[in-house]
């Protein structure tokens, strides 16, 4: 890193990596963030480096009971139960407004089997605009017993190997951090295929109410999320970023543009912010700002040439 008189004005933040150009390295996190349009009122969305939608599904999915969400100390602990439109809805309804803005669309999916998965994927690949998929490998296996996903590296294998050979768009496999070695499914993922690699999707976690002395959440478990799983998730950035030869995307509590810089120092090429827009919508404008004046005090002229000089 340069240590010589700050004298940059505007420093290059973008990035670019499996063929995505992105103006720089901060997009929300699925599920956080809807399907682009619910935040368009806060946010510029042609200020952001790409836009990331909610989990789509072959069909329909109408979600887990309520209450959904629940906050903890330094966090949040949801089970919304992968609600959303559907792939076929998304494409009609959704994938217009989106195409208006010069950001890349990176379309999050899942499925409860290896077929759904490819299906889904085939169904985006032809759509234009999509720039990149995002698989949410934790998911449950319904064919195997409920075994997730991501949680087996085998399973992980055979999944993404299967929508790879579905699709010609980037493919980014989002991983779970619900295993003993996150590095065994990094591999994993790209022995696969995967072109990018996402982390982390959420804790698993649960909160109970001591007087009514019932679980926070109909669902009793959730996934937790928010400032307090950051150190994890760099930890696990970190490891992933050692394990692999394709870029990583850290995500985990992001809230200031000091946690985005750690994880870029730690090696990820891109950030994705997710709890941060439920506190803020205008979350990631204000990252992004202090990001460019971080640059701009400490003298980095391009954002790349702090990518990954954590110094041990």
């Amino acid at each position: 890193m340069s240590h010589c008189r700050p004298s940059v004005t505007k420093p290059r933040l973008a990035v670019e990596f499996a063929g995505l150009k992105l103006k720089n390295p901060l997009m929300p996190a699925s599920g956080t963030f809807g399907y682009g349009e619910e935040f368009a009122p806060y946010l510029d969305l042609d200020q952001m480096g790409a836009i990331v939608t909610k989990g789509l599904s072959l069909n329909p999915k109408a979600g887990n009971p309520t209450p959904r969400i629940a906050e903890t100390v330094s966090g949040m602990l949801n089970a919304i139960g992968l609600q959303n439109v559907g792939v076929e809805a998304f494409i009609r309804d959704k994938m217009p407004f989106l195409e208006q803005f010069d950001t890349p669309v990176v379309v999050n999916f899942f499925g409860n089997t290896q077929v759904e998965y490819a299906e889904v994927a085939a169904r985006l690949n032809d759509v234009p605009g999509v720039a990149a998929l995002e698989m949410n490998i934790s998911c449950p296996n319904v064919k195997h017993g409920g075994i997730v996903f991501g949680t087996d590296p085998k399973a992980a294998f055979d999944v993404i190997a299967k929508v790879r050979k579905r699709l010609d768009k980037p493919l980014i496999v989002k991983l779970t951090p619900n295993v003993t070695d996150i590095r065994v499914t990094a591999q994993a993922a790209e022995d696969a295929g995967a072109d990018v690699i996402s982390l982390i999707n959420t804790l698993t976690g649960m909160a109970v109410d001591v007087r009514t002395r019932r679980p926070r959440i109909a669902n009793v478990i959730g996934g937790l999320s928010g400032p307090g799983i950051r150190p994890v998730a760099v930890r696990m950035t970190h490891q992933v970023v050692q394990t692999v030869k394709i870029p990583v995307i850290g995500i985990g509590g992001i809230m200031r543009a000091e946690d985005a810089l750690e994880f870029l120092i730690v090696g990820a090429r891109a950030v994705q912010v997710g709890t941060a827009n439920f506190v803020d919508p205008n979350a990631m404008q204000t990252i992004l700002d202090g990001i460019e004046s971080f640059c701009i005090e400490q003298g980095i002229e391009d954002i790349n040439d702090l990518i990954g000089t954590l110094e041990l």
